[in-house]
């Protein structure tokens, strides 16, 4: 477990090589959205959304999954959460009962038919603190100062636009706010990331770590971020890829 990170710890953590890439010379017809193409691109591949990965929600409560998240992100009554990457809303679900009535939860995902599944499944269960919202892969489209805490669970790894997306993500967080990341060690084309390559994602943007823990109930790693700092401009982000040294902006991530 990882609490109040020193520098020590910080580069003990970033010890895996990095190094920060080029850029990447693009065209109009590269496949990326228009909104994205003044970011940096990703060098890294993506894995594509699959809910055969998923243990059931029996299976993962059985563990105290989501309860190990929230604790570690300290979750209170009346906060105001937002659950990016919702799908059928398992930490949706719990956010919510965790907020209670005083609080409010924004569940938001690009798949159209996933959000209507949640939206029956929150009509269903009543769950009337909870909104939902459609976002884009390079946009989660959240309202500014509106999030006590962000989280993105078992999802990261599936964002193909990480700078644009994480760019738009950061002014929705409240003074104060947390951004919390759930992943595995795994190569992001199967359904991970390395922390490495998170933090300095993270880093490139403008936030720095607060938190690492690895635990069995999360089957992976908990991080979780703060911003610092100006937001940088869109031309003055610098990509991350793995490949021979420690990028610059990791030092952010020591301040």
């Amino acid at each position: 477990m990882v609490r109040g990170i020193g520098p020590l710890c910080v580069a003990l953590l970033l010890a895996a090589p990095l190094a920060v890439a080029g850029c990447h010379k693009r065209t109009a017809n590269d496949g990326r959205p228009e909104t994205a193409r003044a970011f940096p691109t990703a060098d890294r591949p993506v894995s594509r959304a699959d809910a055969a990965n998923f243990a059931s929600e029996t299976q993962r409560d059985s563990v105290n999954e989501a309860k190990v998240v929230m604790d570690l992100a300290r979750i209170e009554p009346g906060m105001s959460v937002a659950d990016i990457g919702a799908g059928e809303g398992y930490y949706t679900v719990r956010l919510a009962q965790r907020v209670g009535a005083k609080g409010r939860v924004l569940a938001e995902d690009i798949d159209a038919a996933a959000n209507e599944r949640l939206g029956a499944r929150v009509l269903r269960e009543q769950l009337d603190t909870v909104s939902i919202k459609l976002g884009t892969q390079d946009d989660p489209k959240l309202p500014p100062a509106s999030f006590d805490r962000i989280f993105m669970v078992h999802m990261y790894h599936e964002v193909a636009e990480p700078y644009a997306f994480l760019w738009r993500l950061r002014p929705a967080l409240r003074q104060g706010g947390r951004v919390i990341v759930v992943d595995v060690d795994h190569p992001t084309d199967a359904h991970g990331i390395p922390p490495p390559l998170l933090f300095c994602e993270f880093a490139a943007v403008g936030f720095r770590l607060t938190e690492f823990v690895r635990k069995p109930a999360l089957q992976g790693y908990y991080a979780q971020f703060e911003a610092v700092g100006n937001r940088p401009a869109p031309t003055d982000i610098k990509p991350c890829r793995i490949a021979g040294a420690m990028p610059a902006q990791t030092k952010a991530l020591q301040g």
